[in-house]
């Protein structure tokens, strides 16, 4: 496990223990304390997004709280919370993503707007928010999400399998998606995005992914340095039961691979999977594909 890996996991498990002690302490020393109830996030569009957003698809799973400006804690939504604050207070709700599918690494997303609200809080009372954010103005959007005539998911050559483009309603409702079903024959498939993207060193850069599989893949970058790709396998999507399949969205922090790739200035993100050997057959769909930036 990488020492970055390591603080980050740290860091999770010290929020969720400094959540669970205030929460306790709150309730243990004041009969009546206020209490919040926070329901799942929306997301909406932004009318002054330069950008195009794409599909308003989100999974923002939790909500760091602030009152006052003090921490209340980081918590998985809906929720219900007791506060020590009373009277007209400050409420900051900012979303939070589990960080490459992590669920012990909790971190506010960078590219969507806190919720912020100033309210009367009565002791013993409950106080609904049913909190909305948006993406910010200023980012910057790459996205496949299949609707178009060209797609721009290049397939390897030597990849035996080929990503087609579905439209079946009883997998996806409305929308187009990309499809690659594997089997004992075309066991293999591997595909690039077919544009090069200038990709910030130093900032927040993620991968934004919903995906509907029942065989595992992986997800990776390929730092372009000096016209020769350089591929780095980043995150595995594990494989879920075909009883209990149905669309999942993780968010892949691209950051560290960007940031540490020296003489690269252009980035190709990659999308592997093999037949697993369990399988005799298996499918990856995958919809609302966004390398998100500012």
């Amino acid at each position: 496990m990488s020492r970055a890996l390591s603080l980050q996991l740290m860091k999770g498990l010290l929020c969720f223990l400094v959540s669970l002690f205030l929460l306790s302490g709150c309730v243990k020393n004041n009969p009546d304390p206020v209490w919040l109830k926070i329901t799942p996030w929306t997301l909406v569009g932004n009318p002054d997004l330069v950008n195009v957003e794409g599909e308003l698809s989100q999974n923002f799973s939790d909500a760091w709280v602030y009152v006052n400006d003090k921490i209340i804690g980081v918590f998985e939504l809906p929720v219900k919370i007791p506060v020590l604050e009373s009277g007209t207070c400050n409420i900051k709700i900012y979303p939070a993503v589990r960080n490459n599918g992590i669920s012990s690494t909790k971190k506010m997303y960078p590219f969507v707007k806190r919720y912020e609200l100033t309210a009367e809080l009565i002791p013993n009372s409950t106080f609904t928010i049913d909190p909305v954010t948006m993406y910010d103005s200023n980012t910057q959007f790459w996205i496949e999400d299949f609707e178009d005539a060209a797609v721009k998911i290049n397939t390897d050559q030597y990849s035996a399998d080929t990503m087609l483009v579905g439209t079946d309603p009883a997998i996806m409702k409305w929308n187009r998606y990309g499809i690659s079903t594997l089997n004992a024959i075309d066991s293999t498939w591997i595909a690039y995005t077919s544009e090069g993207l200038a990709l910030p060193k130093g900032q927040e850069v993620y991968l934004e992914l919903d995906y509907y599989n029942t065989n595992s893949m992986v997800t990776g970058v390929l730092a372009i340095v000096g016209g020769v790709p350089q591929n780095n396998i980043h995150v595995r999507l594990n494989a879920q039961k075909l009883s209990e399949v149905r669309w999942k969205k993780m968010y892949i922090d691209l950051r560290e691979i960007v940031s540490n790739s020296a003489g690269a200035n252009t980035f190709l993100i990659s999308l592997q999977a093999a037949l697993d050997e369990e399988n005799s057959e298996g499918i990856i769909i995958l919809d609302n594909i966004k390398v998100v930036h500012f």
